[in-house]
């Protein structure tokens, strides 16, 4: 008795948060969207269970590897080894589609609105719902692109041909030694475009992102 009067109020409660949100939306002229990893997880990006299950379970039983995060920074054998996990990790969490309509769902609305998104996700969700390219600003990077390791110079490079080409001929959990990516200008391996150190490649796209948030943020009243 006890439970359900309790879980009736918790799910009462969170609807009112709901509903206020919701009018707050309608009455605002300016909207800014800050997200994180949690919101890719509702629309069904899981870097563990199931999900990571299906497209790593070779990984998992070889490196005993329990989830894609942690197997991100594992120092597997080769080259050629990485990139097989790699390009399965950016395949499904960049190019496949999500599950659930969250970000579609966040979209309806404020696309009437004046909005800025500023996000530290680089799974492209937000772009792949509709919203427009220039409200967005990835702090973080993108999955879908590569950059020198070094890095040599501040230029990314789009990824998706080669990630599916590496998907598609791999074979037991090594891709091809001539698919690994190498930088164009000093002949090192690529890497993925992520901050994760002082070597993330700030280019041009993202200085111009980054004016676009500032701004925004400063012709806006508060």
């Amino acid at each position: 008795m006890f439970l359900n009067l309790w879980t009736n109020k918790s799910t009462q409660t969170y609807l009112d948060k709901i509903e206020k949100v919701k009018e707050i939306l309608s009455d605002c002229d300016a909207i800014v969207i800050g997200a994180g990893a949690g919101l890719s997880a509702a629309a069904g990006f899981e870097y563990s269970g199931q999900r990571f299950d299906t497209y790593f379970a070779d990984f998992k039983q070889k490196y005993k590897i329990e989830d894609m995060y942690s197997g991100g920074f594992y120092p597997f054998e080769s080259l050629e080894e990485y990139w097989a996990y790699w390009s399965r990790y950016i395949w499904i969490n960049r190019y496949m589609d999500a599950t659930e309509d969250v970000y579609e769902t966040l979209l309806s609305l404020v696309k009437d609105k004046d909005y800025f998104v500023l996000t530290t996700n680089v799974d492209h969700c937000f772009q792949k719902a509709g919203f427009d390219k220039k409200r967005l600003f990835y702090t973080q990077g993108d999955y879908g692109l590569f950059q020198c390791m070094t890095p040599c110079h501040n230029e990314t490079y789009e990824n998706k041909d080669l990630i599916l080409e590496m998907v598609s001929k791999q074979k037991d959990m090594k891709i091809p030694t001539e698919l690994i990516p190498k930088c164009p200008h000093c002949g090192k391996p690529m890497t993925m475009n992520l901050r994760c150190d002082n070597t993330f490649v700030e280019d041009e796209g993202w200085h111009k992102a980054s004016q676009r948030f500032l701004d925004f943020i400063r012709t806006r009243k508060i």
